[in-house]
C-alpha cells in the first residue's frame, strides 16, 4: 500500500504542478530533491512571483525510521518504527480575488520492532480561503467536493466538512480560516471499508482538486482591485500564518520528526499584515467575508 500511494502522489504531483504553470503563464515551479538524515526524503516544488500565483508549494515526501519520542507520547506507543507520505500544496495567489487554496493527502503506517504492521491510515483534505467571498466559488468547491465524497459513503461530505469546519478554526480569534471544505484523519480499516477502499476514496478526493480550484482561479484572476484591497489580502494572509505556526497537526509532525523546514514553511505567504486592532468597515465586503468565517455555513 504505501508503495503504491507514494506512485500516486509523485504522478499527481506532475498533474498539479504542469497545469498550475499553464495558468500561470509565466513563472515555473522551482524543484529540490531532499533526503532526511534519519531516512527518507522528498521532493519540493515551489513556484513564485508569478503572473497569476505569488508564492505556491506543492511538496511530496516519503519518511521513515525510529518514532521520535514526542510523537510516541503522542499516539501512547512504546519503542515504534514509522513510514509517512503525502502530498501536501498551499497556493497563495497575487490577487485578493482569488482565493488561496490548502489540500493535503497522506498515508501512515506504525510498525513494532520486528517490522510487522501495528497501525496504518490514511488522511488529508482540501481547504479554501477567499479574502473576498464569492458565494458561488464557495458553492463551487464544496459542490465538488461532494460529489468526490458521494460514491463512497453518503455520509462522508457532511462528517468531513464538519470536521473541516472544526479543525481549520483559529480559536484565539474565535473564527475560521476560510470556508472549509474536506478534512479526514485516521481512515483505518473496518468491516466496511478495507484499506483499498480508503485508498480509493483519498484517490478520488486528490483526482477532483484542480476540478475544484481551476475554475475559480480563471474566474477571478483578471478582476481588477485596489491597494486597499490588497493590504486586507496581507492582513487576512496574516491569520493563515497563525493556523499554520499554532494549531496545525500537519506543521508540528514535520517540526517535531525532522523534517525539511523550507518545505515545512512554504505553506507561509510571502508578504503580510498584523496591524493592531484592526476590524473591516461595518456594512463591508471585508465585513462580510469576516461574517461568514465567524458562522460557518453550509454551502451545498
Amino acid at each position: 500500500m504505501k508503495d503504491k500511494f507514494y506512485n500516486y502522489i509523485q504522478q499527481l504531483q506532475d498533474s498539479i504542478t504542469a497545469k498550475l504553470e499553464e495558468i500561470d503563464g509565466l513563472a515555473k515551479f522551482q524543484e529540490d530533491l531532499w533526503k532526511r538524515p534519519e531516512g527518507g526524503g522528498g521532493r519540493t516544488r515551489v513556484i513564485e512571483n508569478g503572473k497569476v500565483f505569488e508564492k505556491g508549494g506543492v511538496n511530496i515526501s516519503a519518511v521513515h525510521g525510529a518514532l521520535p519520542q514526542s510523537m510516541r507520547n503522542y499516539f501512547g506507543v512504546a519503542d515504534a518504527d514509522f513510514f509517512a507520505c503525502g502530498l501536501s500544496l498551499v497556493l497563495h495567489p497575487k490577487s485578493p480575488m482569488v482565493p488561496t487554496v490548502h489540500a493535503n493527502w497522506r498515508y501512515f503506517e506504525m510498525y513494532d520492532k520486528e517490522g510487522n504492521i501495528v497501525d496504518q491510515w490514511f488522511g488529508g483534505g482540501q481547504d479554501l480561503t477567499p479574502y473576498y467571498l464569492f458565494e458561488e466559488d464557495a458553492k463551487h468547491f464544496h459542490s465538488i467536493c461532494k460529489n468526490s465524497c458521494e460514491s463512497h459513503n453518503s455520509e462522508f461530505y457532511p462528517d468531513y466538512k464538519k470536521r473541516c469546519d472544526e479543525y481549520f478554526w483559529n480559536s484565539h480569534r474565535n473564527e475560521a480560516r476560510g470556508v472549509g471544505g474536506l478534512f479526514f484523519d485516521y481512515c483505518k480499516a473496518t468491516d466496511s471499508m478495507q484499506m483499498e477502499d480508503w485508498y480509493n476514496f483519498v484517490t478520488e478526493v486528490g483526482n477532483s482538486f484542480l476540478e475544484a480550484y481551476i475554475p475559480i482561479v480563471l474566474k477571478r484572476k483578471e478582476l481588477s482591485y485596489t491597494p486597499k484591497q490588497r493590504d486586507w489580502q496581507e492582513v487576512r494572509r496574516g491569520r493563515y500564518v497563525e493556523f499554520n505556526l499554532v494549531h496545525d497537526k500537519g506543521t508540528l509532525f514535520g517540526l517535531k520528526t525532522n523534517g525539511r523546514i523550507e518545505s515545512i514553511l512554504m505553506s507561509l505567504p510571502p508578504h503580510v499584515q498584523w496591524k493592531y486592532d484592526h476590524h473591516p468597515e461595518k456594512g463591508s465586503d471585508e465585513e462580510k467575508l469576516i461574517q461568514v468565517l465567524q458562522n460557518p455555513k453550509d454551502w451545498v
